[in-house]
């Protein structure tokens, strides 16, 4: 193998804490959204991790200020590199980076700053504990002091495609030598803030299913001789396009990922589209079949179960705008190939 491989993964997610419970509620088939009867937003259906509280899951100390989506980042991080072993040792210290992608932090930590600016006697009377939680990069921050990762440090806005643009900047860290190995995953977190920015910024006859949680592979730019190899990344293809032009721009996006890649549409194993925004049932997604299937042909279940398609929690928030962005990536799993379409569309809830 001479592509960057993933050689580890951990999961915070609605099905519970660690990989374990994600790869068991995935495996399943069940859904971990929920539509809560004291939620504060008209009609939103949510996601939570179940029973998560920074205190009791990652301990007191060095805890007390720390944000929602900072704490569910070191709870993966923690899965990934608590114990002592070869994925703490290549994953940490010098040239060991962190790659993180999100909306846009904490939303909660900055409206509450926000807010008391204005609320309290003077506008400089704020809880200066919580100032560094307001800044977009501080979950990645505090996850390279908690684990002692002292290469590069970068956090990627970019909605539902977060974690496409966090994945691509991870693989440039590793072909430019700049890194010897990255963690890369995304994370959100589930707040009522957050809830109200992204039902005011979306259509209420359509609203949005949030979730939370992180996700963070263990990236490392060949295969290692002394551990396994879970997936080669053959590659990450974005692409942006205009209200209308979907369909063209799927088409192209994966022809340009599978020639990048050097790979046939007859060698893949899955391919595995993003489901809408909503949360609603696969059909939110059809609309797109045709351009994929144009490039990649009728897909039929080879060699064992195809993995079913994972709603993403993350959202969009923001003004609507006429431009959205594609992404796909490319990787072989266990020598077989998997393609990910990850359409984003700002202005949609498609």
């Amino acid at each position: 193998m001479t592509a960057p491989v993933i050689t580890a993964w951990s999961a915070v997610s609605p099905f519970g804490l660690g990989r374990g419970a994600f790869a068991a509620g995935v495996a399943a088939g069940t859904s971990a959204v929920t539509r809560p009867e004291e939620w504060p937003v008209p009609r939103q259906r949510v996601a939570p991790v179940p029973g998560f509280v920074t205190a009791e899951v990652l301990g007191r100390k060095g805890t007390r200020s720390m944000d929602r989506v900072s704490a569910l980042t070191a709870a993966a991080a923690d899965e990934l590199l608590g114990a002592a072993g070869r994925h703490r040792e290549v994953a940490s210290g010098e040239r060991a980076a962190l790659v993180l992608g999100t909306t846009a932090g904490s939303s909660r930590s900055m409206m509450d700053i926000t807010r008391d600016t204005h609320t309290r006697a003077m506008p400089f009377h704020i809880d200066t504990p919580r100032i560094p939680n307001a800044i977009m990069n501080s979950s990645a921050a505090q996850c390279a002091i908690r684990h002692n990762l002292k290469g590069p440090n970068a956090t990627v806005a970019g909605g539902r495609a977060a974690g496409l643009f966090a994945l691509r900047y991870a693989l440039r860290l590793l072909s430019s030598g700049r890194a010897r190995s990255v963690l890369c995953g995304g994370a959100e977190e589930l707040t009522q803030d957050r809830a109200w920015l992204e039902h005011l910024a979306g259509d209420p006859d359509r609203p949005t299913a949030l979730g939370e949680g992180c996700s963070l592979l263990l990236l490392e730019p060949a295969a290692p001789p002394d551990g396994p190899v879970l997936a080669e990344v053959l590659g990450v293809t974005l692409g942006v396009f205009r209200e209308g032009e979907r369909d063209t721009a799927l088409t192209d996006c994966l022809s340009r990922a599978l020639a990048r890649a050097g790979v046939a549409a007859a060698d893949l194993w899955a391919v595995s589209p993003a489901v809408g925004q909503t949360g609603g049932p696969p059909r939110r997604a059809r609309p797109a079949a045709p351009a994929r299937r144009g490039v990649l042909g009728r897909r039929r279940r080879r060699g064992g179960p195809v993995p079913d398609r994972v709603r993403a929690g993350r959202g969009r928030t923001g003004p609507r705008r006429p431009r959205a962005r594609r992404g796909g990536a490319v990787g072989r799993p266990r020598q077989r190939t998997r393609l990910c379409p990850f359409p984003h569309r700002e202005g949609s809830e498609e």
